[in-house]
């Protein structure tokens, strides 16, 4: 076998090693993505699927409370039942409509506030000494550690009728009597921007982290302005924590139930409390599932599809 000839057979050799690495690197990155893809089919496909099943059933007295959509008859046939009228009740009656405008409403005006104040903690922890950055950081992922409930409560044990602030107000002389501050939107507000404000924080922050500071203090030295460097490049550099933080508060303010249900009166109404009624009070499971299906229709799936073009554009 001559030079060129032992050359060849090396490189097919070469070839096909590279060949089996390559398709034992792709079966390795398959069966890692085959993990979190099972974790979602199991926990929110299937969950999703069994409750729009629901949503065209009816309502009935007994256990399941709905009647069957899909039944097998005779030749083993299989009659389908679906019932819109959950949907239409849902496109006809204001209870329901507005029920979505206050949610919707109270989500947006959570998710740009906690976009707001989160950005500048956010940034304010990122510029610091890094000797002062994990326990910033621990203070904001302290109220994670104490129950949501607790926390909610605090809130009632300070602003209630007979809490710390208004004994304060009233023994010092400034007021008379208590001030209502609990049981109306604007504590609603309050509630969800406290409870929610780390989902918006650490996103950025991990994002902020990708900023070279020499290219900050280079972008002074050449004259850009705070405000200039700012908006062409931190935010920019930080924009993909940004919306995914925007995604993570404006998603689990849209159906919060605990806070309206304590910190707002009986005439905030929102998309968690009907929930919470037409599921435990009125017993409806065909209706509860059709309005979760309806609010993930109309909230979570743009703004999935909205990232979805935004990552075909970058």
């Amino acid at each position: 076998m001559n030079l060129g000839e032992s050359s060849g057979v090396q490189r097919a050799l070469d070839a096909v090693r590279n060949s089996a690495l390559y398709k034992s690197v792709k079966n390795v990155k398959f069966f890692l993505a085959l993990l979190p893809l099972s974790w979602l089919i199991l926990f929110f496909l299937i969950p999703v699927m069994v409750i729009l099943k629901i949503s065209f059933a009816n309502s009935v007295f007994g256990i399941p409370p709905f009647s069957e959509v899909f039944k097998w008859s005779a030749n083993n046939i299989i009659e389908i039942t679906l019932n819109i009228q959950n949907y239409l009740n849902i496109m006809g009656d204001s209870y329901y409509i507005q029920s979505f405008i206050n949610s919707a409403i109270l989500g947006t005006i959570t998710t740009v506030t906690c976009a707001v104040f989160g950005f500048a903690m956010a940034y304010g922890i990122h510029c610091v000494r890094d000797g002062l950055r994990t326990p910033l950081l621990l203070l904001v992922s302290l109220s994670f550690w104490t129950s949501f409930l607790i926390r909610v409560y605090s809130w009632i044990n300070m602003l209630s009728a007979h809490g710390v602030v208004n004994s304060f107000l009233i023994r010092i002389g400034l007021i008379d009597e208590p001030i209502r501050f609990i049981g109306n939107y604007y504590m609603v507000c309050i509630g969800l921007i406290y409870c929610y404000l780390p989902l918006m924080i650490f996103p950025i922050y991990s994002a902020l982290e990708k900023i070279d500071k020499s290219c900050v203090e280079s972008a002074w030295n050449l004259g850009c302005s705070i405000s200039r460097t700012f908006w062409t490049l931190i935010l920019p550099v930080s924009s993909s924590g940004l919306k995914a933080g925007c995604l993570l508060v404006g998603t689990a303010s849209l159906a919060e139930f605990v806070i309206p249900e304590l910190l707002g009166g009986s005439d905030s109404l929102t998309f968690g409390r009907v929930l919470w009624m037409e599921f435990f009070n009125n017993l409806d499971w065909p209706m509860t599932c059709a309005l979760s299906i309806s609010i993930i229709a109309l909230f979570v799936i743009p703004l999935f599809i909205c990232r979805d073009r935004e990552r075909e554009r970058n």
